[in-house]
């Protein structure tokens, strides 16, 4: 997993792909450059188009996977801009079409330049609250768990709590709760009112557990912007602002972060139809959208809840769409594990410390 930072001014160079390439090859360009746009090179050398990271993500809604070729994705006809159209005019372009880059372009269509919108200046504090649920008692992470809240164990010398909010915090996030229950005291004792992370940090106490979701419910007073919720054993790439920002510009009242996960059979199928065989399918590969345990809730979501009461996160999205309330996906390509038993410990613990010593 990587840190969240600022690119240096030549990066742009790291976001060309050739358009004969994967969605896979795609998604790691993505992740290399951490510009959010794959500039599409056609065999000649010139820009055949663009994919964003919206696109990366719309594709695999509708069931594009890893292999698939990107064709089907590319943006044919991207706005772009000459060499020498300085950056504010080109930023005045960004904000007026509503996109955060522009590819620079030469007349004979080679790319020579990537304008973005953080080129423009250092990115506002974000206002919004960030929950932290820590609460769990981390059952199947015994005996690490015996003595230690789960969110509090190490991975790569920092409590995982501690990657999570240091994320948030490079993307300009400062206010959070987090919400505790088993071993509470360990947290608190840790991080405090937040003041040596330059940060302020407030507590959900639990008196008993309450779930994935049931500690919201004690919010008081409750906030007046969306709340960005995460699991405390959650450990991703994910980019909280995008998260935000995708949630806002579909006017939804709760998104839920999902991954596709693949599980193949460990046995050839039979298709069969009454007693006739229909079919064979060795080994097939089931995909499907699991829950990633991030989140964005407008304030009035809580509403469904009643303070001091069990609530999972599922739970209260089906509530939600009950009452007719917009409910939607937010599609993760990004590296991600959920720390629930000892071997993503092991495996969490692996992958960051390989990441620090590149």
């Amino acid at each position: 997993m990587t840190d969240a930072r600022d690119t240096p001014a030549d990066l742009w160079k790291a976001t060309l792909l050739a358009d004969t390439a994967t969605v896979g090859e795609a998604i790691r360009n993505l992740e290399d450059s951490q510009q959010q746009i794959v500039l599409v090179l056609a065999t000649d050398g010139s820009l055949a188009g663009t994919i964003t990271d919206g696109d990366i993500r719309r594709g695999l809604l509708r069931g594009f996977d890893l292999s698939s070729s990107i064709g089907g994705l590319i943006h044919r006809n991207p706005l772009v801009v000459p060499p020498d159209l300085d950056l504010e005019f080109a930023i005045r372009i960004m904000q007026a079409n509503d996109i955060r880059q522009i590819p620079v372009v030469n007349d004979q269509r080679m790319v020579v330049g990537l304008h973005t919108m953080k080129m423009k200046h250092a990115p506002a504090l974000k206002p919004n609250v960030m929950v932290i649920m820590a609460g769990g008692q981390g059952k199947r992470l015994r005996p690490y768990t015996e003595n230690c809240p789960k969110p509090m164990l190490l991975v790569a010398g920092k409590p995982m709590l501690e990657h999570i909010i240091e994320r948030a915090i490079s993307e300009n996030f400062r206010r959070f709760i987090i919400s505790t229950h088993y071993l509470g005291h360990m947290i608190e004792e840790y991080f405090g009112d937040g003041s040596r992370f330059d940060v302020d940090i407030c507590y959900l106490r639990e008196e008993a557990p309450l779930g994935t979701a049931g500690a919201l419910g004690l919010m008081d007073p409750r906030p007046e912007l969306p709340i960005l919720v995460t699991n405390g054993d959650v450990l991703c790439d994910i980019s909280y602002g995008d998260l935000l920002d995708f949630h806002n510009r579909h006017k939804a009242m709760a998104t839920m972060a999902v991954r596709i996960h693949e599980w193949q059979h460990p046995f050839g199928v039979v298709n069969i139809d009454g007693v006739d065989i229909v079919g064979f399918e060795e080994k097939p590969i089931s995909r499907s959208h699991i829950n990633a345990g991030v989140y964005v809730l407008m304030p009035e979501a809580l509403d469904e809840m009643v303070a001091g009461d069990y609530c999972d996160m599922p739970t209260l999205f089906a509530l939600l769409q009950d009452k007719g309330a917009r409910t939607i996906a937010y599609p993760m390509h990004e590296p991600w594990l959920d720390v629930g038993r000892a071997d993503d410990l092991v495996h969490a613990r692996a992958n960051l410390e390989a990441a620090k010593s590149q």
